[in-house]
């Protein structure tokens, strides 16, 4: 059993707890760095969309592609990229990660058209598929298991969801005192550092015997997880029934099944099956999913809530999200040491619970702008538990590991980030649009944006506290069932 699965010792008896280097301080700070910047990407746009498609014209239809092209290169890509950094170098692939980041970057500040943008975000979401498991890897073989990794890893899973929060602020003010472009040329003087230093502070890092690519293993999956994240990103617009949403959704189930079987007979897989099959991995990546695709949609339906029914502008909006910023960032910090106290499955489960205060708390509240106090403490109770979650369920899906096999882990808990980030806006979004479609004939335009709004923050919510209630009850039971078996 993992040092993180057990209570710790009364302070009395602790040993000295280890210290970081000065190095190590370094290259969690340049990695750290990394996380916040390519976090930052997936919403720095988001505030921006209307004014971009205003200014290159595009079709309104077409809006959504802005940031569906992004999400489905990054969540497509990301398991497969991080096999090829374990063969062929963890740091040269991060490197080049970073290298297509600024130069796409620069094509879509320089964007004068719809393809070229689109094409510049395709490109941004290769480089994060790129940068971000092979970043992970970096930093956990950089730090030995136990304290030093778990304080690593929580405030790494802090830099997420501070970059995703604090990517939507920083994008409304670019976008309304400078320009929307800016929201891609941000990345240029960042990235150009983090090249600059890279060789400096961290050594190559890839698996040392002789391997080979799983190339029918490597199709299935990417090809499988974009076809799933277009199918669930179209559903918004299309419908749940449409033939083009459920086909693409159906390809998508089928080749990961086939991504599944070729795993279990490859003799050197893209994804071991094993890692899979040990409970701390399948739970951890489980509660990962979950707790991001729900925290993902939070952030879109309260951006709906504050903008069409409070009736706030896209700054004031941003701004009113930096105290989620904060929140967050305070859970990530504090997140491993609640996982070293009480443990991996208390840290994940109590940190999902309270992230349900958030979708719940806006459910009960929300309907009129002297509710707005409360609304906003909701969200932050939700972002302090949601981070704690998200540290939780690193911690426990990339323990007990060994290095040669971290990149596996760190690309498979990558693709949880990527697909959950992918598919939260898309899922609720279909369920708040279709239940505003119903009302708008009826109902003024707020009140029906209300009712789509509570109505996808009440599934929100039960989903959260339902997946906390299973991986309460069947980690638990891995545990103790480990426990038994070592005796």
């Amino acid at each position: 059993m993992s040092v993180l699965d057990e209570r710790a010792i009364p302070d009395s008896a602790s040993p000295p707890q280890p210290r970081m280097t000065r190095r190590q301080r370094a290259i969690l700070v340049l990695l750290l760095s990394t996380t916040f910047l390519l976090a930052a990407d997936f919403s720095l746009l988001n505030v921006a969309i209307p004014v971009i498609g205003d200014g290159l014209g595009f079709a309104v239809g077409d809006l959504q592609w802005i940031a569906t092209a992004f999400a489905l290169t990054a969540a497509g890509f990301t398991l497969l990229f991080g096999r090829v950094a374990d063969i062929y170098g963890r740091r040269r692939i991060f490197l080049a990660g970073i290298a297509l980041l600024v130069l796409s970057s620069l094509v879509g500040g320089a964007a004068n058209e719809p393809a070229v943008l689109i094409a510049a975000r395709v490109a941004q979401g290769v480089a994060t598929a790129m940068a971000t498991p092979s970043a992970l890897a970096l930093l956990t073989t950089s730090f030995p298991e136990g304290p030093l990794r778990a304080k690593a890893l929580g405030v790494n899973g802090a830099m997420i969801s501070a970059g995703f929060t604090v990517g939507a602020v920083v994008g409304g003010l670019l976008t309304d005192l400078l320009s929307w472009r800016w929201a891609f040329l941000i990345n240029v003087p960042v990235g150009v550092a983090i090249i600059v230093l890279t060789p400096l502070l961290l050594a190559e890092s890839k698996i040392t015997e002789r391997a080979r690519m799983d190339v029918p293993g490597a199709v299935t999956v990417s090809v499988g997880l974009v076809s799933l994240v277009y199918g669930v990103s179209r559903a918004g617009g299309l419908g749940w029934g449409s033939p083009l949403v459920l086909g693409f959704i159906a390809l998508g189930v089928v080749l990961l099944g086939a991504f599944w079987r070729i795993e279990l007979r490859s003799d050197a897989p893209l994804a071991s099956v094993w890692i899979l099959r040990k409970p701390s991995v399948r739970w951890g990546n489980f509660g990962g999913l979950i707790a991001i695709t729900m925290q993902t949609a939070v952030i879109f339906l309260a951006t709906l809530y504050l903008q069409e029914v409070i009736g706030y502008s896209a700054m004031a909006t941003g701004l009113a999200f930096s105290v989620l910023g904060v929140s967050a960032f305070l859970g990530g910090v504090i997140a491993p040491r609640i996982v070293g106290r009480f443990g991996n499955r208390l840290g994940l489960v109590s940190g999902m619970v309270l992230q349900a205060v958030a979708p719940l708390g806006m459910f009960l509240v929300a309907g009129d702008s002297s509710s707005i106090a409360l609304v906003l403490a909701a969200l932050t109770v939700g972002a302090f538990g949601h981070l704690t979650a998200v540290v939780s369920y690193m911690i426990t899906a990339t323990s007990g590991l060994p290095d040669e096999e971290q990149g596996l882990a760190t690309g498979l808990a990558t693709m949880t980030q990527q697909v959950g980030l992918a598919a939260g806006i898309p899922v609720l979004s279909a369920v708040a649009t279709s239940r505003i479609h119903a009302l708008e004939a009826t109902h003024s335009t707020s009140e029906a944006v209300l009712s789509g709004v509570r109505l996808a923050l009440a599934i929100d919510a039960g989903v959260v506290l339902l997946a906390a209630l299973v991986i309460a009850l069947l980690l638990r039971r891995s545990t103790e069932e480990r426990a038994a078996a070592a005796l």
